[in-house]
C-alpha cells in the first residue's frame, strides 16, 4: 500500500514540475508572442488607461486627454491642433503615432523607465507611473506668425535659433487637426481616408520631410565654397562671366532672369541673384569641393533627427560639369528640406558653426521633474569664420539694397537670400518661391534667428513670382516675432 502512495507521491510531483515547467514557458519564453498577437486586447487596453502626457509650448501643454468611457479609455486632445500638427503628429488608437507623440513616446505613455526612480516596482506590480511631458523649443508667438503668414498655401517654414540649434518654429501649410484621427471608430477611419486623398496633402510634414529645389537660395552654399577654396579672394571682383553662360560642354545657354549680370562679381551676383556667376563659380570650385561644401552644410546626411527623422537634403555626387553649373544654383537634383534651408542661414549667421538643430527642451515627469535635458552639440564647421563674416555682409546687402528688400526689418540687422525654383517636366511646374534669412537686433548682438520660408502655390503670375514678394514678407513676420521675445537661457 506505502508502495502505491508513493507512487501516486511521485506522479503528483511530475505534474507540478510539468506545469511549473509550462508557466515557465507561458510567461518567460511565449509571453512576447502572446502579447504582441493582434487577439489580446491587454496591452492596448493598459496603454489608454492613463491619461497621456503632454507636449508643451512656451509652458503650457498644447495637448491634452479626454476620458472617452470606452475599453480604450482615454484618447488624445488637441490645443490649435493645425497650428502645432507639424510638431506634435497625431496620437491615434487607430493608426499609431508620428512625429513628437512617436518620438517621445515613452514619456508621453510613461514607459520610460527615467520617469520613476524604482523602475523595478512597476515592473514587478505591473502598473506604470503617469506619463511625463515633453517641452519643446517652439516659440507660440514665431509658430503663429509663420501658419499665419502661410494662409493655407501649400508651403513651409523653419526658424532655428543659430547659437543653439534650438528649433523655433515648425510649420507646414496646408495643416490638419490631429484630434480627428485620435479615437476609434467609423469617423476616425474616414477622417483618415479623407485625409490622405487629399491632393493638398495635409498630413505631409514639409518642414522636414518634403525636398525642393533650393533655386538660388543654394548660391550661399556656393558663394561660402567659393571663399574657403580661396577660388574668389575678392568678393568684388569682376568675374569675367557672359551672358548668357554656356553650359560646359553643352551648346546650353543658361541666362539670367534680370540684366547687369554680365561680368558681375561674386558679391553683386548674390545680391541680384545672377545664374550665370554662380553656375561658372561652381565650376571653379569643382565637384569634390562643392559636394564637402554641401555635405558640411548638412546636405546628404540621412541621419539628422531633430528628435522625429528629417528627409535627406541631396547634392549629387557624380556630376558632369554642366550639371554641377546647374546644382551650384540650385537646380538639377539639388534637393532641400526647409529646415536644411534654415541649418544653412544659421551656419552663416553663427560664425560659420553649425549646431544640430532639435525640437525638445527637455522631457520632465508628471509633476515637472526633470527627466532628461537636450544635449547642444555641434555639427561642425560650414565655413571659416572669416568666410562667415563675408558671408553676413553680401546677406545684409541683399535685404537692403538686393533682391530681398521686403525683409528689412526697422532696427534690426537682417540678411537674407532670395529664391525661385524650377521644377516639374520641362519645369512647367508653378515656381517654388524662396527666401532663407537671419535677423539681430542693431547694436552687436548675435544674431537670434535664422528662418527658412518655401511657398509652392504663390499667387501670382509665373513671371512674377519671386522669393521677395511670396516669401520674404513671410520671414520678416517670424523675425519680427524673434526680436520681440526675450532669448531663454541654455537648458
Amino acid at each position: 500500500m506505502i508502495r502505491y502512495i508513493r507512487w501516486c507521491a511521485y506522479f503528483c510531483a511530475l505534474l507540478l514540475v510539468a506545469l511549473l515547467v509550462n508557466v515557465t514557458r507561458v510567461q518567460v519564453w511565449e509571453a512576447a508572442g502572446y502579447g504582441a498577437n493582434p487577439a489580446n486586447k491587454r496591452p492596448a487596453i493598459e496603454r489608454y488607461a492613463e491619461p497621456r502626457g503632454d507636449i508643451i509650448v512656451d509652458g503650457r501643454p498644447v495637448t491634452g486627454s479626454r476620458d472617452s468611457r470606452q475599453l480604450l479609455r482615454y484618447e488624445r486632445t488637441y490645443k490649435n491642433g493645425p497650428l502645432y500638427a507639424p510638431v506634435t503628429g497625431f496620437a491615434s488608437q487607430t493608426y499609431g503615432t508620428s512625429f513628437l507623440e512617436r518620438a517621445e513616446d515613452p514619456v508621453l505613455s510613461g514607459t520610460d523607465p527615467g520617469l520613476s526612480a524604482f523602475p523595478l516596482w512597476y515592473e514587478l506590480s505591473r502598473g506604470r507611473p503617469g506619463g511625463g511631458n515633453a517641452a519643446t523649443t517652439i516659440r507660440a508667438n514665431m509658430q503663429l506668425a509663420a501658419y499665419t503668414g502661410l494662409a493655407g498655401k501649400r508651403g513651409a517654414v523653419a526658424a532655428v535659433e543659430p547659437a543653439t540649434g534650438r528649433i523655433l518654429a515648425l510649420v507646414s501649410s496646408p495643416s490638419y487637426d490631429p484630434a480627428l484621427l485620435s479615437g476609434t471608430g467609423p469617423q476616425v477611419k474616414a477622417a483618415w481616408e479623407k485625409l490622405n486623398a487629399d491632393p493638398a496633402k495635409p498630413m505631409l510634414n514639409r518642414a522636414l520631410r518634403e525636398t525642393y529645389p533650393p533655386g538660388s537660395t543654394f548660391k550661399i552654399v556656393t558663394a561660402a565654397a567659393a571663399l574657403d577654396a580661396g577660388v574668389v579672394t575678392d568678393v568684388d571682383a569682376p568675374t569675367e562671366t557672359p551672358d548668357p553662360y554656356p553650359l560646359p560642354g553643352t551648346s546650353t545657354l543658361l541666362p539670367n532672369a534680370g540684366t547687369g549680370c554680365a561680368d558681375a562679381s561674386m558679391a553683386d551676383a548674390v545680391q541680384w541673384s545672377c545664374n550665370t556667376v554662380m553656375a561658372k563659380i561652381g565650376v571653379q570650385v569643382g565637384l569634390r569641393g562643392m559636394t564637402e561644401a554641401a555635405r558640411r552644410f548638412g546636405f546628404n546626411d540621412a541621419r539628422l533627427r531633430v528628435p522625429a527623422w528629417v528627409s535627406r537634403s541631396n547634392f549629387d555626387t557624380d556630376m558632369s560639369p554642366d550639371q554641377l553649373a546647374l546644382s551650384s544654383i540650385g537646380q538639377f537634383n539639388t534637393k532641400a528640406t526647409p529646415l536644411q534651408m534654415a541649418m544653412v542661414a544659421a551656419a552663416v549667421a553663427n560664425g560659420g558653426e553649425l549646431k544640430a538643430p532639435y525640437l525638445v527642451d527637455r522631457t520632465t515627469q508628471d509633476d515637472g521633474d526633470p527627466v532628461r535635458r537636450a544635449d547642444q552639440h555641434s555639427l561642425g564647421r560650414a565655413m571659416t569664420p572669416l568666410t562667415a563674416m563675408r558671408m553676413q555682409e553680401l546677406m545684409v546687402k541683399v535685404v537692403e539694397n538686393g533682391t530681398g528688400r521686403n525683409a528689412a526689418i526697422p532696427g534690426a540687422v537682417v540678411g537674407g537670400k532670395t529664391g525661385t525654383a524650377q521644377h516639374g517636366v520641362g519645369n512647367a511646374g508653378t515656381p517654388y518661391a524662396w527666401f532663407i534669412s537671419w535677423a539681430k537686433p542693431a547694436g552687436g548682438r548675435p544674431p537670434a534667428v535664422a528662418v527658412a520660408v518655401v511657398v509652392e502655390d504663390a499667387s501670382a503670375v509665373r513671371g512674377d513670382i519671386s522669393g521677395n514678394g511670396a516669401a520674404a514678407p513671410i520671414a520678416r513676420a517670424v523675425m519680427e516675432a524673434a526680436l520681440s521675445t526675450p532669448a531663454r537661457s541654455a537648458p
